[in-house]
């Protein structure tokens, strides 16, 4: 088996309870360190399995076992030039030179705010173009990784927006 490591986001807990961390412990998340942040539970995996969807399923699963709502998996599939940057290892000033077209052709093009200053790119169309012309040594599991998180961030977004308001967002 192998090691994994991501991040999955959560809600629905009180972070000032005094069974917090217990109750991720006792679920199965004894492989991950668990922060408060912005407003959400962050458990950042480090979990041995056979696959690296494996370890994510299992990992959510054992998140919601200690009651919590699973809200996404990170690092998420929408990224800016500096995020593509950090995670291909190349400088941001080439990765600008790409996505303005001045360097190699068909980059991918924005997919979120597109008219704003900080445009954001699917990350798995980013390593796709990378990968066919060989821009970044990227690992060779790297695109099935993004694509199972964008996957399974695509079933929790859906699942969202399926549930009934909570009553304090009705008021």
């Amino acid at each position: 088996m192998a090691e994994y490591e991501f991040i999955v986001v959560a809600t629905g807990l009180d972070p000032e309870a005094e069974d917090f961390a217990d109750r991720f412990f006792a679920a199965g998340c004894d492989d991950a360190t668990i922060a408060f942040q912005r407003g959400a539970i962050v458990l950042d995996f480090a979990r041995e399995a056979k696959s690296f969807e494996q370890a994510v399923v299992s990992a959510m699963r054992d998140v919601r076992k200690a009651g919590a709502t699973v809200e996404r998996v990170e690092p998420d599939s929408l990224v800016s030039l500096s995020d593509i940057a950090a995670r291909s290892g190349l400088t941001k000033a080439a990765i600008s030179l790409y996505a303005t077209g001045q360097r190699g052709a068909g980059f991918p093009p924005p997919v979120s705010r597109v008219t704003s200053e900080s445009p954001l790119w699917d990350w798995v169309e980013v390593i796709s173009w990378m990968a066919r012309f060989d821009k970044s040594d990227l690992p060779a599991d790297a695109l099935s990784k993004a694509r199972t998180i964008r996957k399974w961030n695509a079933r929790l977004s859906a699942k969202r927006e399926t549930r009934p308001p909570t009553k304090q967002a009705a008021e």
